[in-house]
């Protein structure tokens, strides 16, 4: 089809004083999996919320699958799939209930007996909601979400508080989704996640995009990495000194360092000589490219935020 996903263009949202989402433009192709990326508050939950049709927009325009989803929400609802934070699903009600409820609404379901078989939820098909774990509230939630053949799924953080047996069974399942053509929009602080599944991922940060591209777009950047361990508190300066102009030199941990840039047989020389010098040894070197949580944590900073 040729209109996108999701289509978002200058898009704002104020919760009054407080701007959530200033301006912010979005595209997303259709039988794509998209990873919305960005720290806490910025901005991430209230544009899915959006696209959802759960917020409305104070200015900017938004398209999912070609719809308004305010003004055209009863046309949009049947064709997509919402996880919300937070699991969604009535407290009392048993599992296979409410995932059957879901699948009642649809035109044509999925078999809620073979979701439940596939995210690991048979055994507790007849506990309360409420009484699941974290991960297994988590799983439910997914399965009330695709149940329905949608076209396009908005998940939020949908491997949340799960095991990592778990969260790999939910990776092979958004691979099938993708595979059979639907959309994926998901959010997650996951960086592994996000490398692992995303065909893009979009970074945004006080209601803006501030990067955009496949992982390995933002990652193929000539910047390098060499780790190595030695005593703690080498002189860093130090070091970075005897290299050539231009490279980083942290020490990540008591005795854990990190030199950023092209990392070539030279420089690796200069680090083993100049720790040499220094009287001590440098062990473990490891070279390698940076990940898409060094890019991550570049663009946004590393302090901490509430």
């Amino acid at each position: 089809m040729s209109t996108p996903a999701v289509e978002i263009t200058g898009l704002v949202k104020r919760y009054g004083s407080t701007t959530a989402v200033d301006g912010l433009d979005l595209r997303m192709e259709r039988g794509r999996l998209l990873a919305l990326l960005g720290p806490n508050g910025a901005g991430k939950t209230t544009t899915v919320e959006i696209c959802e049709g759960f917020l409305k927009a104070d200015k900017g325009e938004v398209r999912v699958l070609g719809l308004d989803p305010v003004r055209e929400g009863a046309s949009l609802r049947p064709r997509i799939g919402v996880m919300p934070q937070g699991g969604g699903a009535y407290p009392g009600v048993r599992a296979s209930e409410m995932l059957s409820l879901v699948a009642a609404c649809a035109a044509s379901p999925l078999d809620p007996a073979w979701l439940l078989d596939v995210l690991g939820l048979s055994s507790v098909r007849r506990t309360p909601f409420k009484r699941l774990s974290g991960g297994q509230q988590q799983r439910l939630s997914l399965a009330c979400a695709i149940v329905g053949r949608p076209e396009l799924v908005f998940l939020d953080e949908p491997t949340a508080g799960m095991d990592p047996a778990a969260r790999r069974v939910v990776w092979d399942l958004l691979g099938a989704l993708r595979a059979d053509g639907v959309s994926v929009l998901l959010t997650t602080h996951l960086m592994e996640e996000a490398e692992a599944l995303a065909d893009d991922v979009v970074i945004v940060d006080h209601g803006r995009v501030i990067a955009s591209g496949s992982p390995a777009d933002l990652t193929s950047e000539e910047t390098g990495q060499l780790r190595f361990k030695a005593r703690s508190r080498l002189d860093t300066e130090l070091l970075a000194a005897a290299l050539p102009e231009g490279y980083l030199v942290r020490e990540l941990s008591p005795g854990s360092y990190e030199i950023e840039g092209h990392v070539s047989p030279q420089v690796v020389s200069a680090v083993t000589a100049w720790c040499a010098q220094q009287g001590v040894l440098a062990e473990e070197l490891h070279v390698g490219r940076r990940g898409l949580e060094e890019v991550f944590l570049e663009l946004t900073g590393r302090e901490l935020r509430s």
